[in-house]
């Protein structure tokens, strides 16, 4: 389901411009066009939901659970995370501004604070296509990690 005059379900559609970094048949995830850190990533539930008390909660468990996949391709991609945040900020009252449940994944780097909250007032994309290559890439390095374990 998408609603008409939401921009994550235009891009959903591809009416909407985004760089994909993953997709499944229940969610999507693009780099955020305002990120705090460079490979800040947003994971999005197909079905439009406006916050969680719309989102069912098995699809929300799919949503964390691709959150929780990129945050460690982050940590195996060329942009070498040593950590993330995994933030959904749920309402206006908690600053959500798009009517469409998402999972911020923001990559985090040992002593990188005043960055960080530099990041949170000037919010500027950082060379998607490499940023989105590189996640990616870590994608496939977790893939391959997986299946060398079993």
């Amino acid at each position: 389901m998408t609603v008409s005059d939401c921009v994550f379900c235009a891009i959903l559609d591809g009416t909407a411009p985004a760089t994909l970094v993953y997709e499944d048949e229940t969610v999507a995830a693009f780099l955020d066009i305002r990120p705090i850190t460079r490979g800040h990533t947003l994971v999005i539930p197909r079905d439009h939901a406006t916050t969680l008390d719309d989102l069912d909660p098995a699809l929300g468990g799919h949503v964390f659970a691709a959150g929780h996949r990129i945050a460690r391709a982050l940590r195996r991609s060329g942009l070498a995370s040593d950590g993330a945040n995994l933030l959904i900020n749920d309402g206006e009252a908690a600053f959500q501004t798009v009517g469409h449940v998402h999972l911020h994944v923001i990559p985090r780097k040992h002593g990188d604070k005043l960055t960080f909250a530099k990041g949170f007032l000037l919010r500027r994309p950082h060379e998607p296509t490499s940023t989105a290559n590189a996640i990616r890439a870590g994608l496939t390095a977790l893939d391959a990690e997986e299946g060398a374990a079993q």
